[in-house]
């Protein structure tokens, strides 16, 4: 439990501060490997544990024994902090007209909300069974022409979007919808269980339940009528952050067939980012929301750790990996979320959970509005990204009442490679018994994952344990704070070799790690996180792409995102110079299905 003068908890970290000099760390420089090399070097990996035992020593993964700092700190295997809400709590219904903030009508580079079909479908101006006719054209993979959107998508099965429609259809005819999301498209990353799919995890080996369930947060969208599309393309067992796929395809990023649309959510993040979909389900264990969210303009909530059941779908990263919504503006990304959170009474940690009720009314002014920045870590970005972070934070602080407070994160180096040993380790761990449908890039992954020994192992949750009470002891200090940065610190993932790289796939662990520069500490310490687009930079070859802002909050304080949230919408129609922009290839679905627009 927390100390008595903060909110309660459970499993709440001591608060203490960790102070070490920043040291920046040194330059990696390992191979990229692509084509017939990178298979060679799988192969070996995969035949020889000394050829695993030396990738992971290359990587740097052995260093954390070195520091003093662990001596006598306890190990935190699981992240988990559970606020405690006093007196009883109700599920409110977030899902009528009256809880929606809906977005403003009037900006450029608008993408359609879940305000907008709902009031078209009660008019009767659009019907869902209208509305999917006009999707599904665009998104089926398993006809003789399928369109440069289908590579998004892995299965649509046909029958049940169309009966889904229908029934919806007829209740709004009756009068009797179900709420906001009662016809709304929606679809599901393939790391998830959903009535009717197959689940593959991006992978040639199928991992379908045999009792054919649907995993808790997807059925609770369910529960209010949305028309789920189907299962949406990842990268290969969510182990990487480009969503590089040679088995099922690579979607291009949809501001520009140059770029990934980055991983592993990638599906999710191209199908709301094209405009098919308002909102979409991925899953984050090192980024995975958060990255293709952010390369892809769109928005993206990791939420605290726990928090969302997935029951009865297993997690292949158990300590870091959770469950969240993905959405075109906040408004979606709200609902979405609100919904998808209902504590679900069967598992350990949801069931915990207070409810996630909205806030319809404005947030308190007792607390300060505060922005953690770390300055050495900001400067870590490339200059055009520090740029628009920067313009960001500014409208906030000169614009929207925020303070800005310095903040230093330490060991940032060192935690993020503990974060990246312990995801790969609990998936080698997961895939012990079979590694033979993998993919080169995966299976080499996998290999290092496997040789981490186990003193490695715990002083990375060594590590865990003393950065939580570094947050704790921030969160204490500064009551409502708000880490920020920029949530990838590159300009986008360029595909280096164009089409080349898509045929067996890639391994760059320097850009990997790179790409997780940020992303990490939401993960591995457990906390709820949320990434917004606030601008656009130039591309090595093509049209520009989107640049996305990161806030990181204490456990429990998704509302206190969403507000942040909200607020940085509001920058990026109102203060971004040129706003918003929508992609080329963005569709105008609903025109689509009126009669009066066109596909791209």
């Amino acid at each position: 439990m927390a100390t008595s003068s903060s909110p309660a908890f459970y499993n709440y970290p001591e608060p203490k501060h960790l102070e070490v000099p920043y040291t920046p760390p040194k330059a990696a420089n390992n191979p990229s490997l692509n084509g017939w090399p990178l298979t060679f070097a799988a192969s070996l990996a995969g035949s020889f544990s000394f050829v695993s035992a030396y990738l992971y020593k290359q990587n740097g993964f052995g260093v954390l024994h070195e520091l003093k700092e662990l001596v006598d700190v306890e190990p935190r295997y699981d992240p988990t902090v559970i606020p405690v809400v006093a007196g009883e709590t109700s599920l409110a219904n977030y899902t009528t007209a009256e809880s929606l903030r809906a977005p403003a009508q009037d900006v450029k580079g608008r993408f359609y909300s879940i305000a907008d079909y709902h009031e078209a479908f009660k008019s009767g101006k659009l019907t869902p069974t209208a509305l999917v006719e006009a999707l599904l054209p665009l998104i089926r993979r398993d006809v003789d022409k399928p369109t440069k959107h289908s590579i998004a998508f892995l299965e649509t099965k046909i029958e049940l979007v169309k009966k889904a429609a229908e029934e919806s259809t007829q209740r709004y005819k009756e009068g009797k919808p179900l709420g906001v999301l009662d016809g709304i498209p929606i679809g599901v990353k393939d790391e998830v269980d959903l009535k009717g799919h197959k689940k593959c995890y991006g992978s040639k080996k199928d991992f379908t339940r045999a009792d054919n369930a649907t995993s808790w947060c997807v059925a609770q969208w369910g529960e209010h009528g949305v028309i789920n599309m189907g299962k949406l393309t990842m990268h290969e067992l969510g182990m990487d952050t480009t969503n590089n796929n040679p088995t099922y395809g690579t979607p291009k990023n949809p501001y520009n067939p140059n770029y990934y649309t980055g991983g592993s959510s990638g599906g999710s993040a191209y199908a709301v980012g094209a405009g098919l979909l308002p909102f979409a389900l991925g899953a984050d264990g090192g980024g995975s929301i958060r990255i293709p969210s952010s390369y892809c303009g769109i928005f993206g909530l990791k939420p605290t750790h726990g928090r969302v059941s997935g029951r009865p779908t297993p997690s292949l990263a158990v300590s870091v990996g959770v469950l969240g919504p993905m959405a075109a503006n906040m408004t979606d990304l709200e609902i979405a979320y609100r919904v998808m959170a209902t504590p679900d009474p069967s598992h350990p940690s949801s069931s915990l959970f207070p409810p996630p009720n909205p806030t319809i009314s404005p947030p308190s002014t007792s607390r300060k509005k505060l922005l953690g920045i770390c300055r050495h870590w900001l400067a870590r970005a490339d200059p055009a990204v520090q740029s628009s972070a920067q313009k960001a934070i500014d409208y906030y602080t000169s614009k929207l009442g925020y303070e800005a407070v310095e903040i230093t994160v330490p060991f940032i180096r060192e935690t993020q490679l503990a974060h990246a040993m312990t995801c790969l380790s609990e998936f080698a761990t997961n895939l012990a018994n079979d590694q033979s449908f993998l993919t080169a890039p995966t299976r080499l992954l996998v290999g290092v994952g496997s040789a981490c020994p186990s003193r490695d192992f715990l002083q990375a949750q060594k590590l865990r344990h003393r950065l939580m009470q570094h947050m704790a002891a921030l969160f204490k200090e500064h009551p409502g704070l708000i880490i920020v940065t920029p949530t990838t610190p590159q300009v986008g993932a360029h595909i280096t070799s164009g089409d080349k790289d898509l045929k067996v796939g890639v391994t760059d662990g320097d850009q990997s790690v790179r790409s997780m520069e940020y992303v990490w500490m939401a993960n591995f310490l457990g906390l709820p996180s949320l990434s917004m687009p606030v601008g656009y930079a130039e591309a090595v070859d093509g049209p520009d792409v989107p640049i996305g802002l990161m806030g990181a909050a204490e456990w429990g304080e998704e509302d206190a995102l969403i507000e942040w949230g909200f607020d940085g919408e509001g920058y990026l129609n109102e203060g971004l110079e040129g706003g918003r922009r929508r992609p080329e290839i963005w569709v105008d679905v609903m025109g689509l299905a009126d009669g009066k627009g066109e596909g791209a």
